[in-house]
């Protein structure tokens, strides 16, 4: 481990509090402390778990810089805060997810300038423009859709979207507050040789994500068919074919303890990070798996129209950031749908209200 404090913004949500307690388990002479404003539903009932796996909370918010400042000394920022949802701003003003990601990540990069400590930026395979991802030639089988990539297309290919993929168009708020953030790190680095690493993370999912419609998935489809609840397929005429890559958070805290603990890449190199084609599945093949390991069949509604900001398909191609730090993903999406379904079962008093 090259880092000896850790500071983890969006500290008590999915990603940051799984984060912070891996890297206080794995590194114990590490001091980590996580940096939250709780206000996502459920991210108070990660309040417990931080103090009980010795890390340090601060109720704060990355948006103002007094909060940062009060934080105790660090010599790494992992930024883990954000507004996740790719719908927000869609029919209302941006301003919040902008501010949320875009202004939060700028504090945060200045706080860990001003303390000349490196940065490890979260970002998303949103960032990618929708419209050309769409565009890739595809075939259709009974479950799912498939990419049938077959001539040379730049960043693209039946394994996944590596980091060459072309990044003109529009992505969504959220993928260009994301993206903007990821250009502000090369500028970092640029101008101050600050250290710096970005990950572009797919669809992350495992137990404590509060997952809702619009962002965790895999939880929702999870928590509704243990609670009876309802779904639909969405987009796509309503057939549920569409197809996500998943990771599940604890591989991507294994890479993350690579990372720390390497050299290699803390100039700024941002690299793909997911599941891929061997890790992924369409909502048609999670129905399946879901009814399996909770042993509950629903009627699933059909909701034909396809929004402007969904994906017929994402894949990503993780062959850089594995090459690099000799890391791959462990849990398949049985695994990852059937850890969640134990965290629901042992939490359901808690979990209900919000999940249901």
């Amino acid at each position: 481990m090259r880092f000896g404090s850790i500071l983890i913004t969006g500290g008590a949500g999915f990603v940051g509090a799984n984060l912070s307690l891996y890297l206080k388990q794995s590194f114990p002479s590490v001091h980590v402390a996580a940096l939250d404003n709780l206000s996502r539903r459920g991210s108070e009932l990660n309040i417990p778990r931080l103090r009980d796996g010795e890390v340090d909370f601060l109720h704060g918010d990355v948006r103002c810089p007094e909060d940062l400042r009060r934080c105790s000394d660090f010599d790494l920022l992992i930024d883990c805060s954000a507004e996740p949802s790719v719908q927000a701003g869609a029919n209302s003003s941006p301003r919040f997810v902008l501010n949320a990601n875009l202004l939060g990540t700028i504090n945060c990069l200045e706080e860990a300038r001003e303390r000349e400590a490196a940065f490890l930026f979260l970002s998303t395979s949103r960032v990618y423009p929708i419209a050309r991802l769409n565009e890739l030639p595809f075939a259709e089988t009974e479950s799912r859709f498939e990419w049938q990539i077959e001539n040379e297309t730049r960043g693209a290919s039946a394994s996944g979207v590596s980091e060459d993929f072309p990044l003109e168009g529009a992505r969504s708020f959220y993928g260009a507050s994301k993206l903007s953030g990821e250009l502000l790190v090369a500028e970092y680095v640029h101008n101050y040789g600050m250290e710096c690493l970005i990950n572009r993370c797919g669809v992350l999912a495992g137990p404590w994500q509060m997952g809702k419609v619009d962002q965790g998935v895999i939880t929702l489809w999870v928590a509704r068919h243990q609670f009876n609840g309802p779904l639909s397929y969405r987009g796509f005429d309503g057939h549920g074919k569409q197809v996500r890559d998943v990771l599940h958070v604890l591989d991507l805290c294994d890479l993350i303890g690579h990372q720390l603990s390497s050299d290699t890449g803390w100039n700024g190199s941002v690299f793909n990070v997911g599941g891929g084609l061997g890790v992924s599945t369409s909502l048609r093949e999670l129905t399946e798996l879901c009814e399996e390991v909770t042993s509950t069949k629903l009627n699933i509604g059909a909701i034909p129209e396809t929004s402007d900001l969904d994906l017929r398909i994402y894949l990503t191609d993780s062959s850089s950031v594995q090459q690099t730090y000799g890391w791959k993903p462990q849990r398949s999406v049985q695994h990852i749908v059937e850890d969640i379904h134990g965290w629901i079962v042992n939490h359901q008093s808690q979990l209900k209200t919000i999940l249901a």
